[in-house]
């Protein structure tokens, strides 16, 4: 079971900053300073590596009581039994996700208009990803989406709304009064040198932010 209060420090892998760590460390020590969601993203892995990370990593979310998603691989999230999957866009649908993954699964989805919004809450989505809301590196095809955009998305639908793209301890606050219930993130939590007092610190600061 999962609640919108698991949105609100949500992280997304990128093994480029593992740094010679392995991901299992790394998310480790994400969760040791208070994640709230996990979201196992690669691109680049063959499929047997793939599944058998994302086993490893379910595990240890289960031991944190973290909810563990996969990007974009129904498939595989099906496979390894993970908490749900998130897609984007140009993804699979949600209607075919939901109907592989069956109806207790997550499913997010990546949103940059109000149109994309609601239709993904019709077709069944669990929550929404909405951004980039501020310049990122993670992602070369972020579109950005401004301040009003994104209050406007969460004001359209009831399902919760993270926001993403960019987002760091020192510009979240930017954020306060937009109707998001969390952040999601990589660079602000992976990419730092202590991933666990950066994962602290970045929960206080959205914690404020999203404070109605």
């Amino acid at each position: 079971m999962w609640n919108k209060e698991n949105l609100l420090l949500y992280a997304v892998t990128d093994r480029r900053c593992l740094c010679g760590r392995t991901l299992t460390d790394v998310v480790r020590e994400s969760l040791d300073g208070g994640v709230t969601f996990v979201q196992f993203r690669e691109k680049q892995l063959e499929r047997a590596q793939f599944v058998e990370e994302a086993k490893g990593l379910k595990q240890l979310c289960r031991e944190y009581g973290v909810p563990f998603v996969i990007n974009d691989y129904v498939g595989i999230a099906a496979e390894v039994n993970a908490d749900g999957v998130h897609v984007g866009q140009d993804d699979m649908a949600v209607g075919d996700a939901r109907a592989q993954l069956g109806p207790d699964k997550m499913i997010g989805v990546s949103a940059q208009t109000v149109e994309q919004a609601i239709r993904a809450e019709n077709l069944g989505a669990s929550y929404l990803g909405v951004g980039a809301v501020f310049p990122t590196t993670s992602k070369e095809d972020a579109v950005d989406v401004s301040f009003a955009t994104l209050k406007a998305i969460c004001e359209a639908v009831t399902i919760p709304v993270i926001a993403i793209g960019g987002i760091t301890r020192e510009n979240v606050q930017q954020l306060s009064g937009s109707g998001i219930c969390g952040v999601a993130a990589i660079n602000a939590i992976y990419a730092q040198p202590d991933i666990q007092q950066a994962a602290r610190r970045l929960k206080a600061a959205v914690k404020a932010a999203v404070q109605p």
